[in-house]
């Protein structure tokens, strides 16, 4: 393995790390907020390039449920927690015991959808600050239903340029035998991807 693939593995295995224990916290924020045990499995990490983050979630075209905040601070970006309806509404039924409608949400069902997407963005966020000793806040979140490419053009449009790699975290409650995934981004401005590697002690060159 040549040495830019093995700082690649290296930034990967830091970030890992950072994924696992987001996973962690997540978990026990939401076993908190309901009352009941939360399972979820070990997050896979991944870097991909922006133009590649629709395919993902199966495509511009896909329609799904995103809950969006911007990141303020040493290392500013964008998050995104995206989750395809059927698992939206699985998750709704099952961990959240509510009586969920085929079409539609109701406000209590926006509501509770766009507080577990805050919880996930918030446990990995204090994760990442965690780890870097950088000063990491998010916004207000916000949170539609839309096609994927939509709801990523919305977040140009809304902050301006992004960077062109994404941090992706894969992330999966259990519900009995059923495996509910979503999908959490994180996009850093052009800048801040240097600053977080430095900060971890990667080399970025």
């Amino acid at each position: 393995m040549d040495l830019l693939n093995r700082l690649e593995a290296f930034k990967l295995d830091v970030l890992k790390e950072v994924g696992n224990i987001g996973a962690g916290n997540a978990a026990t924020a939401l076993s908190r907020l309901l009352d009941k045990p939360v399972d979820m499995r070990v997050p896979t990490v991944s870097l991909v390039p922006f133009e590649r983050i629709a395919d993902k979630v199966g495509g511009s075209e896909q329609v799904v449920i995103a809950v969006f905040l911007r990141v303020e601070g040493e290392a500013p970006g964008n998050m995104f927690f995206i989750i395809h309806e059927d698992s939206a509404k699985k998750l709704l039924r099952g961990l959240l015991a509510l009586d969920v409608q085929d079409e539609g949400y109701s406000e209590m069902e926006f509501s509770a959808l766009g507080e577990i997407g805050n919880i996930l963005a918030g446990s990995y966020l204090s994760s990442l600050a965690d780890f870097t000793h950088l000063y990491l806040s998010p916004t207000v979140p916000g949170i539609a239903v839309d096609m994927a490419g939509a709801i990523l053009s919305y977040g140009l449009v809304q902050y301006g340029e992004m960077g062109d790699s994404a941090l992706l975290i894969d992330t999966a409650f259990l519900e009995g035998k059923e495996v509910l995934a979503g999908h959490f981004f994180l996009i850093p401005d052009p800048e801040s991807f240097d600053k977080i590697f430095s900060a971890l002690g990667v080399p970025n060159e």
